[in-house]
């Protein structure tokens, strides 16, 4: 009797131990399942149009890499860059919008935000926010180097994606003629992202 009483007693804790578990993970998992649902569940997917070369990312950061070829009078092919820092990283929109444009300068010294064009869209549920502008392009060679590019007669075609995971940033960039080569091709890009 005393046996069968040990063992119930056993039995009850052990149950008990193991609800109690399961209760605080339900609720972590709760919480962690809302921001998983709300920030990680999913990967944005996309096409990679014809005739663009995959590359190996040059940085974790990098989620790919692409060579455009140029085109016939051009001295360099264009890059894509898809970006992804991570949950919460990366600056805002308008921040990314405002650097971008800042990385191109006008022959007649007038702002690139005059001559930018900017546009927000819809794809298959997310927020897309382009920006298209063309100049002389000068942003950093690496993050926090002192040395710039300087090249002239450039375009500069990026765009923000917002999904339920974070944000994600594609920056074209390359020779003006061999960027409006591969324009139909961007926008196909972009509009082929979906996030599931």
């Amino acid at each position: 009797m005393s046996q069968t009483t040990n063992c119930i007693s056993v039995l009850l804790t052990i149950v008990f131990c193991c609800c109690g578990c399961t209760a605080g993970t339900g609720g972590n998992a709760t919480q962690n399942g809302s921001q998983t649902s709300a920030s990680a569940a999913g990967e944005l997917k996309y096409k990679v149009p014809a005739g663009w070369i995959t590359e190996p990312p040059a940085s974790s950061m990098r989620v790919a890499q692409y060579k455009l070829p140029k085109v016939e009078g051009d001295g360099e092919d264009a890059g894509l860059v898809l970006y992804f820092f991570g949950s919460g990283q990366g600056g805002s929109v308008s921040d990314n919008v405002d650097r971008w444009v800042n990385q191109m300068q006008q022959s007649d010294g007038k702002s690139s935000k005059d001559k930018a064009r900017i546009e927000t869209l819809t794809v298959n549920g997310l927020k897309v926010t382009t920006v298209d502008v063309s100049g002389t392009y000068t942003a950093q060679m690496s993050p926090g180097s002192d040395k710039h590019y300087n090249n002239s007669n450039y375009r500069l075609r990026a765009a923000v994606i917002e999904t339920p995971k974070g944000n994600y940033f594609a920056k074209l960039i390359g020779p003006e003629k061999t960027v409006g080569r591969w324009e139909q091709s961007f926008t196909e890009y972009l509009r082929s992202f979906e996030f599931k």
